[in-house]
């Protein structure tokens, strides 16, 4: 999506816990764009990352929180506490923590869309992916009461990105993620619908796949 973004003239922030993929982002479409690794888990950590995108590009016009995990396949019953609580500190925890640093300077400004990435398991559910099925159902109740929250001029979506042939995707369904999109392919119509979101959609969830 930054790419994607960038080859459409926007000038993109983000960050992820990733540092190799961090580093491909910035010779890909580095100078104009900012990219810094951190945790969405870490509420301060994610605070320190929107002060200095605040300094170095501004206050976002568009946020997508997309960050997320999923647990291993696996019953409940059978899922290790920590490995629950780390889903629930990123899916959600990292999303709480994004609005807290970065909605308060949107509303500032005055103006902004908050994308906030669900799954079609926000909606339906799945065996053995319990603890990511719950948080994509928490996305989506966090986003549409965020919506009743938010002055004029903001918005907030949930968005379901579709199923990408993806890291995330292939420890779920193995060998039979490579027969769905692509992320390059995705990239370009998911941008396509985020840049027309608007203020009318406001606590709606949008389909970001044909």
């Amino acid at each position: 999506m930054a790419i994607e973004f960038h080859k459409r003239g926007w000038r993109v922030a983000g960050g992820a816990r990733n540092e190799e993929a961090l580093e491909y982002l910035n010779k890909e479409i580095g100078g104009s764009c900012f990219f810094d690794t951190f945790d969405v888990s870490e509420p301060e950590t994610v605070e320190y990352f929107a002060q200095l995108m605040e300094d170095t590009l501004g206050v976002p016009d568009l946020l997508i929180n997309n960050a997320g995990v999923i647990n291993r396949n696996a019953p409940l019953t059978q899922v290790p506490p920590e490995e629950f609580a780390n889903v629930l500190s990123i899916n959600l925890g990292g999303i709480h923590n994004m609005i807290r640093s970065f909605v308060p300077r949107m509303e500032k400004r005055g103006n902004g869309i908050i994308v906030n990435f669900s799954s079609y398991w926000g909606q339906s559910t799945a065996p053995e992916v319990g603890p990511y099925c719950a948080t994509k159902w928490g996305v989506e109740g966090l986003t549409r009461s965020l919506a009743q929250e938010l002055p004029q001029g903001l918005a907030a979506v949930a968005f379901n990105p579709g199923i990408i042939n993806t890291d995330m995707l292939r420890s779920c369904f193995g060998d039979g993620a490579s027969s769905h999109e692509n992320p390059a392919n995705w990239a370009r119509y998911a941008v396509d619908r985020l840049e027309k979101i608007g203020l009318p959609d406001n606590g709606q969830t949008i389909i970001g796949q044909p």
